[in-house]
């Protein structure tokens, strides 16, 4: 029998449709398994049995009576502990939270899969206050790589990353302020997609301002476009929101890369050293993109390295978040946490506006980039995953976590849709993620790109773990 675990949402609904199985055989087999890998890789700051058994049940007397509810209703779905889920304390991986309180509000993208029937399996795990691009907090341990336990799943939206490859659940709900769905898409070989800036609403807004986007992680592109047809519903509680998107993201899937002027930068002009091995499983799926019709020209953007910028916003966001936080409680937080809280505090409203003038340019340059080519592509992150808990490689000469994602966090400050595909492993066989990145409000295209190398068979070089 097909193990209901290995499908996608997709299947599931197809699944239900026809009668072949029920939500609470979905729910049960999806719970199983969360319970079974719990132990080893630490996705979940909880799962919720009894809340999701009983959404499954309600969902499968809908599908009885013939009556649906939604896009998604019945499709067992994972929530990162950043974002608010009805009913439970959004702990965002701290011991400085107090779990007490009313918790009486979905964040606006939970609200909408629970208005389409999904069933909420559960919190997963997140860096403290989702600060950096691995998945380990005071509160919460080490999340590890679904395909290799001694290795990191890569963060913030690590536990969502891990819980997705491993079948505890189709649809992962993720944000990503530099990279977070991304990163963890890459190494544990599943797919992310940041969309553009607003448009998955988003509340209460993110401490570190308009970087941090609410996306999904998901088996693959198909799923994933599914997801963002729900995700994607107005909210009144997020002023910077986008409009509603006008049809749905599924429409048009299947029209393929022919035609698509794609740039394809190996390593940003020289400016990153990318791991042989990575490079080579980037080049195949850029390759794979040219039989399949698109035009492709190895190019660079003209993106001066835009770190320095990109901390002040970040570690200001940090100190942001930090405000709040007594002398003794921030004896609590995570040690590189206070340290980049420490250097936010000392940054100027001038510094402040001087990285805003930073993220302008690049938006400008990104912009006109982008009238010559339709995509961009990338690796995701230049390594495979590394030894797990620790912010940086060990003996990489890096001390910050954007010491090693120089590919993700520059589309995070002009605000772009960008996707990360599985497209190989290493020799270790951990996975290798390619990143497509296209002009802000063109989330289709980049959907549409990323399902072609999915139906090429690209992502079929990872297995599962």
């Amino acid at each position: 029998m097909t193990d209901l675990c290995d499908l996608t949402a997709r299947e599931l609904l197809a699944g239900y449709r026809k009668g072949s199985f029920t939500p609470v055989d979905a729910a049960d087999a999806v719970l199983h398994r969360a319970e079974v890998v719990q132990p080893d890789v630490n996705a979940f700051v909880r799962i919720d049995s009894d809340r999701a058994r009983e959404q499954a049940g309600a969902s499968a007397a809908r599908w009885r009576a013939g009556e649906p509810q939604g896009l998604l209703d019945g499709v067992p779905v994972t929530v990162k502990d950043i974002l608010l889920l009805r009913g439970e304390p959004t702990l965002r991986g701290s011991r400085t939270v107090r779990p007490d309180g009313e918790w009486d509000e979905d964040a606006p993208s939970v609200a909408r899969l629970r208005e389409h029937g999904a069933v909420l399996v559960g919190k997963t795990t997140t860096p403290e206050f989702g600060w950096k691009a691995v998945t380990d907090s005071p509160r919460h341990g080490v999340t590890r790589n679904p395909h290799d336990s001694t290795r990191t799943s890569g963060g913030s939206s690590g536990g969502s990353a891990a819980a997705v490859a491993l079948g505890a659940g189709p649809l992962g709900l993720g944000t990503d302020g530099g990279g977070s769905i991304r990163i963890p898409a890459s190494f544990c070989g599943i797919f992310g997609l940041k969309p553009t800036y607003g448009r998955v609403p988003l509340y209460p807004a993110s401490a570190f301002g308009t970087l941090a986007h609410v996306g999904p992680l998901t088996r693959d592109a198909a799923d994933a476009a599914l997801m963002m047809d729900v995700i994607s519903g107005p909210d009144p509680r997020d002023w910077s929101q986008l409009a509603p998107p006008d049809g749905s993201f599924r429409t048009g899937l299947d029209g393929g890369v022919k035609g698509l002027r794609i740039a394809y930068s190996p390593n940003f002009g020289g400016q990153v050293a990318v791991d042989p091995e990575v490079a080579a499983s980037v080049r195949r799926a850029v390759e794979r993109l040219a039989a399949l019709g698109a035009y492709i020209e190895e190019t660079d953007p003209d993106l001066p390295d835009p770190v320095a910028a990109f901390h002040t916003l970040w570690f200001g966001g940090a100190a942001r978040v930090a405000e709040h936080i007594g002398p003794e409680q921030r004896e609590l937080l995570d040690p590189g946490l206070r340290e980049i809280v420490a250097e936010g505090e000392r940054y100027s409203a001038l510094d402040y506006l001087a990285a805003v003038d930073v993220r302008m340019e690049l938006g400008r340059r990104m912009g006109l980039f982008h009238q010559r080519y339709d995509l961009l592509v990338t690796p995701t992150v230049p390594i495979t995953a590394f030894e797990a808990g620790l912010e940086a490689p060990r003996g990489s000469g890096h001390h910050r976590w954007t010491g090693w994602t120089p590919f993700t966090y520059p589309f995070n400050l002009t605000q772009q849709p960008a996707a990360s595909v599985p497209c190989g492993t290493d020799g270790a066989g951990l996975p290798i993620g390619v990143q497509l990145v296209g002009a802000r409000h063109t989330d289709a295209v980049v959907l549409r790109a990323a399902h072609a190398l999915y139906e090429a068979g690209v992502a079929a070089e990872v297995a599962a773990p």
